[in-house]
């Protein structure tokens, strides 16, 4: 059995995907990389396990996260959110989502993609940090708290530093994995992984 980050439970298979397959992973699709922010908020004080277990829901509910969709959802699409057991049923987190794709479509134009614009914050190429235990990976960094800043100075919601950095992990923009899990290694020596679905 190959080592793996400390935070994943031995016999969750769902958990063992997610790490083994997309954590850490450079995604340069604006979808997706649209999907995670969304996820990333609708988690906050919440497990990340919790949101794992509904994402396919989320993506039916919220139209495979097409952002040019999202942003045209009103009332009654929020009612029906709001109805829906089989997403994570909070108001502020379901506006966020559709005040976040009214910004990501602002920033697409202004950027010519999300992707350009996310990525030039770590210079258009995954930091490979080294850390030996879990204990030891920050909640936030600097470059969190720039992203941070300047996405809620766009009109983005549920975007704090913390949210920003988590964002960063899941993404690939920083790889978090300790050094004594496999993926480390693998990611920092791929020359070209990027999730794109």
């Amino acid at each position: 059995m190959p080592i793996r980050c400390s935070w994943v439970p031995i016999e969750d298979a769902l958990y063992i995907d997610y790490h083994d397959n997309e954590w850490g992973v450079p995604v340069h699709d604006d979808r997706l990389l649209y999907e995670f922010l969304t996820l990333e908020g609708f988690q906050a004080g919440l497990s990340w396990r919790t949101v794992l277990a509904k994402r396919e829901n989320f993506r039916a509910a919220f139209d495979g996260f097409d952002p040019a969709i999202v942003a045209g959802y009103g009332e009654a699409k929020i009612a029906e959110l709001l109805g829906n057991p089989g997403i994570i049923r909070n108001r502020s987190k379901i506006t966020a989502a559709i005040t976040n794709a009214q910004a990501f479509l602002r920033l697409q134009q202004a950027f010519g993609s999300f992707d350009a614009y996310i990525w030039e914050f770590v210079g258009g190429k995954p930091v490979h940090n080294r850390w030996t235990a879990a204990s030891e990976i920050p909640p936030r960094s600097a470059l969190s708290d720039a992203l941070s800043k300047d996405l809620l100075q766009r009109g983005f919601k549920y975007v704090g530093s913390t949210i920003c950095y988590a964002h960063m992990q899941a993404t690939g923009m920083v790889n978090d994995h300790t050094t004594d899990c496999f993926r480390h290694g693998e990611l920092s020596s791929a020359r070209d992984g990027a999730l794109n679905r």
